[in-house]
């Protein structure tokens, strides 16, 4: 199969084509706004490939300028999915790249306009196409590998439509728009369909690899809270564990709603999940770093510290009872109050598993519960006797 400009367009047409419609499904099946722009990209570029194939036939009106303004459009699309992808907001002036296409049709109608069509066509898609990298910079977190070959792909086609816009300025230079004439124009065509085999494959790469992430970051998190969940915490538990020494103990702070079942009744179990997740967000407010949240399921939950002591993990129970003591008074008004009970164990040895210290805490939360609720009550295996200790 030879190399020349029909052959290479129908490559396009047919790589952009099915690249378009990849992504227009994968966008039917997780709405994501950033496929269904660079799908659209790639539909673009199929179409304006197919209107160049009408210019041999001498239909240069569009065969030439809409072919060429179908190219900038669909690498200013690639741009604002890309945009979307990483949530970043543009400038508008990024939206007069069509104004500029547009004045492109008042170009005088002699030999010299091919090599100033070239010279803005190039100019605009490598801006584009630049930007739309530079947005793919790691931003303090590391890109999948998808993001970084988009990146990168994006980076050299921008480069390359650069020194091709610099070539039409080169005395002597041949540039034929209309009969495909040009060793830049067949160089292009070649660079064509390589970049939108390698922007496609690394644009579903990376979108792939983000609802991937999604999903397993969803599987981890209970559905209310936005904590952990019990299996995501016993996953990342034994990390914690193992820093645990007596000169480092860990602590597991078991948390239990008292008297919730009345929100439910008399305010309904939407108030009780709007307090479900204001306790979380409370949670969320006092962690310190290092330490693990989550919910194990109705009105129950855990914080799991390491690098502790007896003292701040008092304090910690303390601050958070008192926290939602404030928030329910403000805003239930129950026969009982509403309050917490915390059973807390301090530990100086890793335990033998997450279950057998929730146990060892239920005990001490057991022991609240009974001297009245509303107090924390603490296990402190760093000093002999291991008994419950009245903390508050």
């Amino acid at each position: 199969m030879s190399l020349d400009p029909t052959t290479m367009l129908t490559l396009t047409i047919a790589l952009a084509a099915a690249a378009a419609l990849y992504l227009a499904i994968e966008w039917r099946s997780v709405r994501e706004p950033s496929l269904l722009f660079w799908s659209s990209g790639f539909a673009t570029i199929s179409i304006g490939s197919t209107l160049a194939l009408l210019r041999g036939s001498g239909f240069l009106l569009i065969g030439i300028w809409f072919a060429n303004g179908l190219l900038v459009t669909a690498h200013w699309l690639f741009l604002m999915g890309v945009a979307r992808f990483t949530e970043t907001r543009l400038s508008r002036i990024w939206f007069l790249v069509v104004v500029v296409w547009v004045a492109m049709l008042l170009l005088p109608n002699d030999p010299s306009w091919s090599k100033i069509m070239m010279l803005v066509n190039s100019l605009m898609v490598s801006l584009v196409t630049l930007r739309a990298s530079f947005l793919l910079r790691p931003h303090g977190n590391s890109l999948s590998v998808g993001a970084v070959q988009l990146r990168y792909v994006l980076l050299i086609h921008g480069v390359f439509y650069l020194m091709k816009a610099l070539s039409t300025i080169l005395p002597g230079t041949l540039i034929d728009l209309a009969a495909f004439r040009g060793e830049i124009i067949q160089i292009s065509l070649v660079e064509g369909v390589m970049a939108v085999m390698l922007i496609a494959l690394s644009m579903t790469g990376t979108e792939r690899y983000r609802r991937e992430k999604r999903i397993a970051r969803l599987a981890a998190r209970d559905p209310l809270t936005a904590l952990y969940n019990r299996r995501a915490l016993e996953v990342r538990a034994p990390r914690l564990f193992e820093e645990v020494s007596g000169a480092r103990p860990g602590a597991l702070l078991l948390i239990d709603v008292d008297h919730f079942k009345q929100i439910n009744d008399l305010y309904g179990h939407t108030a009780g999940d709007r307090l479900l997740v204001a306790l979380s967000e409370m949670i969320r407010s006092i962690l310190p770093e290092g330490a693990l949240a989550a919910r194990l399921g109705g009105d129950e939950f855990v914080i799991l510290l390491s690098d502790t002591s007896h003292e701040q993990v008092v304090h910690l129970g303390d601050v958070l009872r008192e926290q939602f003591y404030q928030n329910v008074h403000q805003t239930f008004n129950t026969p009982q109050a509403v309050t917490l009970s915390i059973g807390a164990n301090l530990f100086d040895q890793p335990p033998s598993s997450l279950a057998a210290l929730i146990e060892q805490s239920d005990a001490a939360l057991y022991d609240s519960k009974r001297g009245g609720r509303d107090s924390i009550r603490l296990i402190d295996r760093t000093t002999p006797g291991s008994e419950v200790l009245p903390a508050s």
